[in-house]
Order: C-alpha cells, then sequence, then structure tokens
C-alpha cells in the first residue's frame, strides 16, 4: 500500500516566518525575564520614591497628619535659610578639592601599579582595601591620627620643625580638608582600579612609536596615555562629582558637620531637616535642589566632553 505523506493528505508544514517569528518571540520573553526583576526593583525603589519626592517638596508634611500643599514655599524658604547656603557652599568646597586630588592619586596608583613590578598585586588590594573597610572603623582611625594633642601627624609635624601644627578636625579650617583628605584616602583604590582597566586598553605600539620619534615619558604620557583615557576620565570623573555632591556618611561619623557648621553639607542638611526636625517636605525641597545640581553638572560634563572629542 503507498505511502501517503504529509503533503499529499492537505497538512502542509508550518511556514519559516511563522518559525521565526515563535523563536523572535520566546527571544524576546527569555531577555525580559533577565531583565525584569532589575526594572521592577529600580521602579519600585528608585523611580516611585524620587515622583513622591518630587510631590511632597511641595507640601509641608511632618510625618503626622495630611501632607498640605504650599506650591514654592519650601524652595522660597531655602533661599532665605542661611544653614542651607553654608551647606551648598561646603559641598562646593569639598567637591572642587576632592574631585582633582582624588583623580590625580588614583591616576598616579595606576600608572605606577600598571608596571610589572615584584608583588604588585599585593599592593593593588591593598591601595582598594581601604574603599570596602567600614566607614565608621575609617572614621575612629583618622579621628585618633588627627588628634591635636597626641595625634601622630601633628607629632610628626612637630618633629620635622612645625610648632603649631593645625588642629584639624577641631579647627573650622581645617576641618573640611582633613575631611578631604580621608576621603581621597578612601576612595582612591576604587578609581585607581578602573584607570588600571583603561591603561590595559592603551595600545602598546602607540608607545613604541612616540619612543621612537624621540617623545620622552612626560611626552608620551601627556600625547599617548591622557588622549587614550579620556572615556575613564570623563567616567571616573561624572562619577566622582556626584558622589561628592552626596558626601555624607563619612562628614556624619567623623565631625557631624562640625566644628559650628564647617563640615555641614547638603545631604547632612537634608538628614537634619528630615529625620531629626520631622520636616519632610522642606527635606524634599532641599533633595530636589540637589538632584538638579547633580543633573546640571552631569550635563555640562556630558557636553564638554562631547566637545571635545569633536
Amino acid at each position: 500500500m503507498a505511502t501517503i505523506t504529509a503533503t499529499e493528505a492537505g497538512t502542509a508544514p508550518p511556514p519559516a516566518r511563522r518559525r521565526r517569528s515563535k523563536l523572535r518571540l520566546r527571544n524576546t520573553l527569555i531577555g525580559w525575564s533577565f531583565i525584569l526583576p532589575n526594572f521592577i526593583g529600580f521602579g519600585v525603589l528608585t523611580l516611585v520614591p524620587i515622583v513622591i519626592l518630587f510631590y511632597m517638596a511641595f507640601t509641608n508634611w511632618n510625618v503626622f497628619g495630611k501632607a498640605d500643599f504650599i506650591g514654592f514655599a519650601n524652595f522660597t524658604r531655602l533661599m532665605g535659610d542661611g544653614s542651607f547656603r553654608i551647606s551648598v557652599v561646603n559641598t562646593l568646597y569639598y567637591s572642587v578639592m576632592h574631585i582633582p586630588l582624588t583623580i590625580v592619586v588614583s591616576l598616579g596608583l595606576a600608572l605606577l601599579l600598571n608596571n610589572k613590578l615584584r608583588g604588585v598585586a599585593f599592593f593593588r588590594t591593598a591601595a582598594f582595601f581601604p574603599y570596602i573597610t567600614s566607614i565608621v572603623a575609617i572614621a575612629v582611625v583618622w579621628n585618633l591620627l588627627f588628634s591635636p594633642e597626641y595625634g601622630p601627624i601633628n607629632e610628626f609635624l612637630k618633629f620635622i620643625g612645625i610648632q603649631n601644627p593645625p588642629g584639624w578636625l577641631t579647627s573650622p579650617e581645617w576641618a573640611m580638608p582633613a575631611v578631604v583628605i580621608v576621603s581621597t584616602w578612601r576612595d582612591m583604590g576604587y578609581y585607581m582600579i578602573l584607570f588600571l582597566a583603561g591603561l590595559q586598553t592603551v595600545p602598546r605600539e602607540l608607545h613604541e612609536a612616540a619612543r621612537m620619534d624621540g617623545a620622552n615619558t612626560w611626552q608620551r604620557f601627556t600625547n599617548v596615555t591622557l588622549p587614550s583615557l579620556r572615556p575613564t576620565m570623563f567616567f571616573v570623573t561624572v562619577m566622582l562629582t556626584i558622589n561628592s555632591f552626596k558626601i555624607f556618611d563619612l562628614i556624619l561619623v567623623m565631625t557631624d558637620g562640625g566644628p559650628g557648621q564647617a563640615t555641614s553639607v547638603m545631604s547632612q542638611f537634608i538628614y537634619r531637616k528630615g529625620f531629626e526636625e520631622s520636616q519632610f517636605g522642606y527635606a524634599s525641597a532641599a533633595s530636589v535642589v540637589l538632584f538638579f545640581m547633580c543633573i546640571i553638572v552631569t550635563i555640562v560634563q556630558f557636553l564638554w566632553n562631547k566637545r571635545g572629542n569633536k
């Protein structure tokens, strides 16, 4: 008896287009299954609180009772708040000192540890270790080091002939520089890793060609290394700027904004108004100002980097 094929029976196989469509749908669903948990977490834990924050900035709410809509009254109050103006100035002061110092130190470490040295892996780990150390432990140790009476730093300064060393954390003039020193020491290992990754992408042929043309070490650094590190430098600068504007934990455990208001920054101002004085609407308005400061500075950096790439 003759065998009847599927085509003769009138049941044609599914077309290739339908199979490709099913495969595309399957791959899309698999992709969404990987990224959807992250999107849900971002929406619930970040996007929704930001939307609520913008609404709360236009209200008067102290946790108890109803949030009364008051328009721009919180922002008008911020303009006349002396403590807020001091916190803005201190935040900018900290950022102006911390960003270039951290870039210089971390880039210098990366250049040094990018060479083939004995124990280079150990030194890389040692430089990165402060970044993962407890911030409370860091603050306690550095507070002892900066002690005006018996701290090793002032004892060393006296040993080399400085009779009146700084008061550091007890001095309104030296408290912020001391915080910047500690913050740079803590962050330099992390940004060193980023610069090391960027240095690995610099073609050795460029250095060899520059060396054959008679370029010295500094000329090779300025004309070969730095231009090749432009993407890494841009990323490091943006991250440093945002983190500098948001500085909070180190100052809270080291100085608590003192002495006086010498180290009071915007994040601490927001924390005090919101969680200590229960002025959540007012604190939200200050958070919105900080948010737009970060956005504006980041946009300026993007435009500057785009202009430099042309």
